[in-house]
């Protein structure tokens, strides 16, 4: 059930990243409204946000963005255009901003109050919002509704994110509802905190444990990892296992060596995939950015314990 205070506008940019869409939140405060992550660039969408809030009798005057990933914070600056409502985002956010936002800030637009909350992992400049008087939460690409997200290098860490999750857990486990930013509302933030939780406790055990007969390649770790996974997936969970491998190389778990060859046509199909497969432009756009394939390494290394 949707909390009284909160109205979804879903963004018309579905995708094999988005799910059904970027969910954009109408945070209602009396005259005035919040709006969170207003999606991509596309004026039917911008409409849609403020008509959803004039249909209720609000203006918007606080636009907050969890995170710079272009399904989230592009519609930002024509919404500001169209409203003069600022723009609240983390201060090392990369697009077009008023307000720097930080942990302990608050957001507030009539008598709605979200309060801000930190949230490293998925991205450098992720934040999630908490709006005490439902006990909910807005936590864009951190848990979503269906689901896990993608933890990829370089904006991607998965230390950061795991202590993300077990924050979220301890300071709001018994929250009512979590907004996430795709997919449908939460009802259970405690048992979807717990399963986010373990589902990564697990992926790195099998890591782990892979690496325990021999050094191994992404690609064999993710073919021996995700069989039951759509090859489709396979570029998504290759930078996942590359982001567990970075957290276990800076702790002094698993070295890495580059191999003297060429990657073969499957392992590039892995490591180096072509995103133009995706239905279009935007939704590559969006691969691109989740993924960190801008970054990614040249050649192809292989992984040990120590």
């Amino acid at each position: 059930m949707v909390a009284s205070r909160v109205v979804r506008v879903l963004a018309p940019n579905p995708s094999p990243m988005t799910l059904e869409g970027t969910n954009t939140y109408v945070v209602l405060g009396g005259r005035e409204a919040i709006v969170i992550d207003p999606g991509p660039t596309d004026d039917a969408h911008i409409d849609a946000i403020v008509a959803s809030a004039a249909a209720r009798g609000a203006s918007i005057s606080a636009i907050a963005v969890t995170h710079g990933h272009p399904d989230h914070a592009p519609g930002a600056a024509p919404l500001h255009a169209r409203t003069g409502a600022p723009v609240y985002a983390h201060k090392v956010a990369r697009f077009p901003f008023d307000v720097a936002s930080g942990d302990g800030d608050r957001v507030v637009a009539g008598d709605a109050v979200l309060e801000v909350i930190d949230a490293p992992g998925h991205a450098r400049d992720h934040l999630v919002f908490s709006l005490p008087e439902e006990r909910a939460l807005f936590t864009g690409d951190v848990v979503i509704g269906r689901g896990t997200v993608v933890i990829a290098p370089p904006n991607g860490d998965m230390r950061a994110y795991q202590a993300t999750l077990a924050r979220l857990l301890r300071e709001h486990g018994d929250d009512k509802t979590i907004y996430g930013g795709h997919g449908p509302a939460i009802e259970a933030p405690r048992a979807k905190l717990e399963e986010y939780i373990a589902h990564r406790e697990l992926r790195e055990r099998e890591i782990v444990t892979a690496l325990g007969t021999g050094q191994r390649t992404i690609p064999e770790l993710v073919s021996a990892i995700y069989r039951s996974v759509s090859t489709f997936l396979w570029p998504a969970a290759a930078r996942q296992v590359l982001a567990y491998l970075i957290a276990l190389e800076r702790e002094g778990r698993v070295q890495t060596r580059m191999l003297s060859r060429p990657m073969t046509d499957e392992e590039a199909a892995i490591l180096d995939p072509d995103l133009a497969r995706l239905a279009d432009s935007e939704s590559a756009a969006v691969a691109r950015a989740e993924l960190g394939f801008d970054d990614r390494e040249a050649g192809i290394a292989a992984y040990a314990l120590l």
